[in-house]
């Protein structure tokens, strides 16, 4: 059998579609590198000050981590950048004391050497000694150093891993707390999910990196500065030579990390989708379609085919970034050994001691790679903060809706007390960003405390936007929503949530225990077992804890543990059970009973109007059956309100309503009984015209209705009408 692997370009390559489309995404071009050298000089200092403000943001995030450890390890590291230099001065003392005590002894001189131990600003003269205590002097000295050395490293060891991890996870908390905040509009964004992932994966380990990179460029600093004065003893000519010699490699390396940066953003869109595909492979959510339809070999072979490309794309920036790299690193090589050569032929004139050409030559060496360091530093930081950027770009996002943006300095009003739960809709019109026409359009209602609102229409129409709209999830575009008279747009969205009790059509199942799942709905009383056991009672989910192998501790899912996997009817009665959990004026609920068994839903909305006693209930269904028990219902057509009234004014209105009532209906009656939906709404609705067979269907139906536990019997009159 054939492949598929669906890479035509079509619909899906606007990259709206995970699984199909081009993979050979096009690559960004390479950034313009400025003319002249007024032009460079100018990249070159914006360079650096984004370079120094980030170095400043990444200390100060280590620093909030833990001054303590971000002290000690500065401190350590100073320590083992001196340690070159001070290896150095010690090697050249030795090697002179060396020979000059071979001098002595070969002519018979007295034993006496005098040390003298340069230090930064003072020269310390130590007393006069023999060889063998000169030598034993230096080899303390030298071991000192060493084990300095040692100790230093392992400080800066010990801090630096524990600060990498702190600093770590203060950025994974930030932008978790930040992504809590954020409006759904943001999550609902296609390049917010790029944003996201960039901040997630790059910049959870780029402080790390920069934490590293930043002492090391300290340490490198420290052992250019100790080194420098010797090498420009030596002559200021070779000291500048070993200075500039780097210089081209550093650009050429800066040159390909702003290359490297634009690959990682171009394919970023391309990860995206692979990790998607991973996940559609090794999710148990979508294990069973995966296999009936046998999908496995599609999607492995689409994660290929994009890996491919993003492999490409990386080969390309990393073979030419490290051959150009190693190109100009030949021209540093080079110095270096002009530079052994010249102090070498010093040495063979006289000029210079043994020990001062192994000095000279330690210290050449040393400036040429501390040097390096330094630009490389530079460069990795440059890199790093390229890529933080985004994690601060992230973190710049408003946490507030564009609507509520002229609002969010300005109090909060104070919620109404008590909360009543009247709501109005005044006119309320909304549109999702970039959409060509709007969702919900010239929305008016009014329910009074208590009043349980029921809200139909065709799949699409806008009823779960005006849940959405109830939550403060959005905002509206024009009109307002009023709770017990004050615009939900004054009041403080986290107080107006803590006052709402919901359950969405794509309820979250939590991969936790049984009590948990309904304890999420309040975090307030999560633990209290009393209050978790009634709100299970309440959503119909008692019964099925009794059946759990360990009842409300038992694990639901299999991420973690060994859990129980429910069915989608079982996940929705503790999805409901959750919304119950909380005592809250207003309770929305975005089809409660999609996934429930018949007898379920039936026993749910026979009891709806106690559990929802005391509250403002707004629920969306597309059970006719079920929906004519409500106070209020609203038809809502192409996002516009066609019809709303109660259940017997809707049906005597002889509209939509009725119509799409007499087609369920039917299904009650042997005969099909309104199939034809025109008559039988006609007559239902005691119009003129109404036929007697037809009046005789329509009463059949309600009886078929009423014996079922579906009729007006549970219908109560609606508080204050």
């Amino acid at each position: 059998m054939e492949q598929v692997v669906f890479t035509a370009r079509g619909a899906a390559s606007t990259g709206g579609s995970g699984l199909t489309g081009p993979v050979d995404f096009p690559e960004p071009e390479p950034p313009r590198s400025p003319r002249g050298v007024r032009a460079r000089l100018r990249r070159a200092g914006r360079s650096a000050a984004d370079t120094v403000v980030g170095l400043g943001q990444v200390i100060a995030l280590v620093w909030r981590a833990s001054p303590l450890l971000t002290a000690g390890l500065g401190v350590a590291t100073v320590l083992i950048g001196l340690v070159p230099a001070a290896v150095a001065m010690t090697g050249r003392l030795l090697v002179n004391t060396v020979v000059e005590g071979a001098a002595i002894h070969s002519g018979d001189r007295p034993d006496r050497i005098a040390l003298d131990l340069p230090l930064p600003g003072v020269t310390l003269h130590l007393p006069v000694l023999s060889t063998v205590g000169a030598l034993g002097v230096l080899a303390g000295i030298q071991f000192a150093i060493y084990a300095m050395s040692a100790l230093a490293t392992a400080v800066r060891s010990i801090a630096q891993q524990l600060l990498q991890e702190k600093a770590s996870q203060s950025v994974q908390l930030q932008v978790m707390e930040h992504a809590g905040r954020l409006p759904l509009a943001f999550f609902e964004d296609s390049r917010s999910y790029d944003l996201l992932r960039q901040a997630q994966q790059e910049a959870s380990t780029r402080p790390v990196t920069m934490i590293g990179g930043a002492f090391h460029l300290l340490q490198m600093g420290v052992t250019f500065l100790s080194m420098v004065g010797l090498l420009i003893g030596l002559g200021p000519l070779v000291a500048l030579a070993a200075l500039l010699a780097p210089v081209p490699a550093f650009v050429s390396d800066s040159r390909y990390s702003m290359r490297g940066f634009m690959v990682t953003l171009w394919s970023s869109p391309i990860r995206r989708r692979m990790e998607y595909l991973s996940r559609l492979l090794s999710t148990d959510a979508y294990a069973k379609e995966v296999k009936v339809y046998g999908l496995g070999p599609f999607l492995t072979e689409r994660f290929r085919l994009l890996g491919a490309t993003a492999y490409r794309g990386l080969r390309r920036v990393v073979v030419a970034r490290y051959l150009m790299g190693t190109a100009w690193s030949t021209l540093t090589t080079l110095v270096g050994s002009l530079t052994f050569l010249y102090v070498a032929v010093q040495a063979a004139h006289g000029r210079l001691s043994l020990g001062d050409l192994i000095l000279y030559t330690s210290a050449a060496t040393s400036v040429q790679a501390s040097i390096q360091g330094i630009f490389s530093g530079i460069s990795n930081m440059y890199e790093n903060n390229l890529y933080l950027r985004k994690l601060y770009e992230l973190l710049a996002v408003p946490v507030h809706a564009p609507a509520a943006a002229g609002r969010a300095d300005r109090p909060a009003s104070p919620m109404p007390s008590p909360l009543r739960g009247h709501v109005v809709l005044e006119d309320v019109t909304f549109s999702y960003p970039g959409a060509d026409r709007p969702a919900l359009s010239g929305v008016s209602l009014d329910l009074p405390p208590g009043t349980t609102l029921a809200v139909v229409g065709r799949n699409g129409a806008g009823k779960s936007t005006l849940i959405k709209l109830l939550c403060r999830l959005y905002e509206p575009d024009a009109g307002r929503i009023l709770l017990d008279g004050t615009d939900i747009r004054e009041l403080d969205p986290d107080e107006l949530r803590r006052n709402v009790a919901a359950m969405f059509q794509d309820f979250v199942s939590y991969q936790a225990s049984f009590a948990e799942n309904i304890g999420l709905g309040d975090m307030h009383r999560a633990e209290d077992r009393d209050r978790i056991a009634e709100a299970a009672r309440r959503g119909g989910a008692a019964p099925l804890a009794e059946r759990l192998p360990q009842g409300y501790d038992t694990a639901l899912g299999k991420w973690f543990d060994t859990g129980v996997e429910l069915s989608g009817g079982e996940w929705q009665k503790v999805a409901l059970a959750r919304a119950f959990m909380r005592d809250a004026p207003l309770l929305v609920l975005d089809e409660p009973t999609s996934a429930l068994d018949a007898e379920a839903e039936h026993e749910l909305f026979a009891r709806l109007r106690e559990l929802a006693h005391g509250r403002t209930t707004v629920y969306i269904s597309h059970r006719f059956s079920t929906v004519r028990h409500a106070d209020l219902i609203l038809l809502i057509e192409d996002g516009r309100p066609a019809e709303q009234g109660t259940h017997e004014e809707l049906m005597r209105l002889g509209g939509s309503y009725a119509r799409l009532f007499a087609l369920q209906a039917s299904a009650y009656t042997s005969d099909g009984g309104a199939g034809a939906g025109g008559n039988w709404a006609g007559a239902a609705a005691g119009r003129p015209g109404a036929t007697g067979a037809a009046a005789a269907k329509a009463a059949a139906v309600e009886a078929a209705l009423a014996a079922k536990g579906l009729g007006n019997g549970l219908r109560t009159p609606p508080p204050g009408r």
